[in-house]
Order: structure tokens, then sequence, then C-alpha cells
């Protein structure tokens, strides 16, 4: 269910930060979900060169994982890749993100998607307090994840989303095992990763 938001004369954009290492079904999904069942005009994948809580050395180059962004959203026009973190100092953090978004793109209103287990340690983010003041934020459920002390904060807005127990890491997996991942990503990505053999070591 999603909370109802103050209305703004700005174009509403929902930012989904990710890896995407690789983008798959799962992350197609919850943003369809976004843009069918909120006010948002757009979704940006906001592909990370550096996640600060996560390892690096399992990444594709960065340009090589936007664009397999692109390739899995040709068709959509209300969705679009977006390349703004490879500006910005390593590691991401996403309050400069925002900020950096927000004197770039004067007309829009910037909004978070996130899953209820990144909501669970929103407090490891940097500057946590005042993303959460001053950006909406949309959660969608994973299981085991109730978003702990920020779940009812009125900048959170809950979105009832197909839950997909797709994950990156599992995709990499069995690409590595040489198994078949056809029907787990964008039949534009998964032509791209057979012809360009990634993951496969």
């Amino acid at each position: 269910m999603l909370f109802p938001t103050p209305q703004s004369s700005l174009r509403k954009i929902g930012l989904f930060f990710g890896s995407f290492n690789p983008i798959h079904m799962g992350h197609l999904v919850i943003a369809s979900s976004m843009l069918a069942h909120t006010d948002m005009k757009e979704v940006w994948f906001v592909v990370s060169p550096q996640n600060p809580l996560k390892e690096r050395h399992s990444l594709l180059p960065d340009r090589q994982r936007l664009d397999m962004v692109r390739r899995a959203i040709d068709d959509e026009p209300r969705m679009r890749a977006c390349d703004a973190e490879f500006e910005l100092p390593k590691p991401s953090y996403t309050v400069l993100t925002l900020a950096h978004l927000g004197e770039k793109y004067r007309d829009k209103e910037f909004a978070l998607i996130m899953g209820s287990d990144n909501l669970d340690t929103f407090d490891r983010w940097r500057n946590y307090e005042y993303i959460l003041d001053h950006y909406h934020i949309y959660v969608y459920p994973r299981p085991g994840h109730d978003g702990g002390k920020f779940a009812t904060h009125p900048h959170i807005h809950w979105v009832e989303t197909p839950m997909m127990d797709i994950s990156s890491t599992y995709i990499r997996e069995l690409l590595r095992q040489k198994r078949d991942i056809r029907f787990l990503v964008p039949e534009a990505v998964y032509q791209h990763i057979q012809s360009m053999h990634f993951y496969e070591k």
C-alpha cells in the first residue's frame, strides 16, 4: 500500500540505486511496480561504482554494467540508466548523489527506492537523518525485514511489489557453473552476457 504524499509541481523521479551486476527481472518488476502504484513519473537506475558497504572485487567495470541497464530498459521511456555517481568521489554516498542530482535537475523532485532490508540498516548510511528529513523513501518488502525503527516514519512509503527471490549474486553463480539464466534477465541482457562471456570465471 502507498501512503499519500504531499502534492508537488515538480516531476517526481524515483532513484533506484544498485550495482546491477547484472540487472535482472527482479529489478525491472520493482521499477515497474513503483511506476504503477506511486506518483513517480520515471524510475532512474543509478548504477553505483562502489557501494561503501560492499566489496568491489566481483563488480564488472562501471560502463559495462551501465550498458546492460540501458539494454534492459531500451523500450521503456519511463526508465533511465543514470551514471551520475561515476562523476562523484569514491566510494559513493547517497546523500552526495542526491545533492548532485538536485543541483543538476532543479525541475525534478527526487525520491529513493529501496528494499526493506536496506531500511533495516538505514542508520548505517552517511547522513541518514538528513536524507530521511528531506526525501521520501519508497520501500518494497523483502522477506524477513520489516524496516525496523524506520518503518512508520512519515517519509517512508511502503509499496506492494511481487517478491521475487532473484539476486545478481545467484545469477553470477549460475554463470560460473555454466547453467542457464535465460528467464532471469531481460533477453537483450542475456544475449549480451552470452556474447561477452561475463561472469564465467
